[in-house]
């Protein structure tokens, strides 16, 4: 999942622990065994609705706060904002929480890709 997000050209960067770019990286190897499945990645768009319509085009990852399930869910940063408080020079507006349940990766991979196709 990590690989196919930061080679994304619909991409910017993301954030996760054990991931060389991640600015506290040293010391996530060294306090961390593994890490979980919660990754953040900053999205290319221009609006905040390209968010919502990426979000919202998926078809399995449900757009949620986690609920304690297996199931894979996502929650942009800019739900909290209307689209007249969205400022995509803020990064934190363009990101996006991923939580990666128990599904097959290139499952959701796939999901990820068709919602990338029809909305960013």
């Amino acid at each position: 999942m990590i690989a196919y997000l930061e080679q994304h050209a619909k991409v910017e960067r993301i954030l996760f622990p054990l991931h060389p770019s991640f600015p506290q990286y040293e010391l996530a190897k060294n306090q961390m065994k593994g890490a979980c499945g919660l990754i953040g990645f900053y999205i290319k768009a221009n609006t905040r609705q390209q968010i919502v319509n990426f979000c919202e085009s998926m078809q399995h990852i449900m757009m949620a706060v986690s609920w304690g399930g297996h199931e894979s869910l996502i929650l942009p940063k800019c739900a909290a904002l209307n689209e007249a408080e969205f400022d995509r020079n803020q990064a934190e507006h363009r990101l996006l929480r991923l939580y990666v349940g128990l599904e097959d990766a290139n499952y959701l991979i796939g999901d990820l890709e068709q919602a990338f196709t029809k909305s960013v």
